[in-house]
């Protein structure tokens, strides 16, 4: 499932949500801490040329796969409009070089991005409260292995990322949630000990649905 399907799934879970009456509700106000549990895919959108030491073309790309995983967000209202959100989550991604004929699997990496964002929240008393926000998040990758006799060596590094969402309040304490986000971020891996190399501009984007609870 691509995540732009995904995220058009979340809306659709959120319209049902919608049409339920929600009875005494809690809104979103300062003080508030939420946590949101969420089903999450990340969707990376890249296809950079693989070259070789001297800068020659190969013919081939590096393509990085789509995941979908758990993912963990809690935010902290700082006004009632205005809150500070943490994500963590990880995700596993396939590293295949690909041109032509060629369409081989040379790296599997987990990827751990937290993200810290400021949100800006719509309506916050309302049971249908939008928001956007921007943040800065850090694309930390372990537990990588090489496939195929390659070794790929991909460099940690900062990336923003852009967020829109929106929480539908249910009974109590409870919302739904549906979350999207932009995450712009570029890196460089060598392969083979730098006798190949690629420029990887990962921007994925991090589609999600969930359930959060207000404390």
């Amino acid at each position: 499932m691509t995540a732009f399907r995904f995220a058009l799934a979340g809306v659709a879970a959120l319209a049902l949500a919608g049409t339920a009456q929600a009875q005494d509700f809690q809104p979103k106000e300062k003080g508030t801490l939420m946590l949101n549990t969420r089903i999450t895919s990340v969707a990376p959108d890249q296809k950079d040329p693989i070259v070789t030491a001297a800068g020659a073309a190969t013919g081939l790309n590096a393509e990085v796969g789509d995941d979908v995983m758990p993912t963990i967000g809690l935010s902290y209202f700082l006004t009632d409009n205005v809150a500070v959100e943490v994500i963590a989550g990880t995700t596993k991604h396939d590293v295949k070089a690909k041109g032509g004929a060629t369409d081989v699997l040379v790296h599997q990496t987990w990827v751990l991005p937290p993200i810290v964002s400021v949100q800006y929240h719509f309506n916050p008393k309302g049971q249908v409260s939008p928001y956007v926000g921007a943040g800065l998040n850090y694309m930390l990758f372990y537990s990588g292995k090489d496939k195929n006799g390659f070794k790929v060596d991909i460099d940690n590094g900062f990336g923003y990322s852009l967020q829109a969402g929106v929480d539908v309040a249910l009974k109590g304490k409870w919302s739904a949630n549906v979350d999207v986000k932009k995450v712009f971020f570029e890196t460089d891996a060598s392969i083979n000990g730098g006798a190949l190399k690629t420029k990887v501009k990962l921007d994925p984007l991090v589609a999600s649905v969930g359930v959060g609870y207000k404390f």
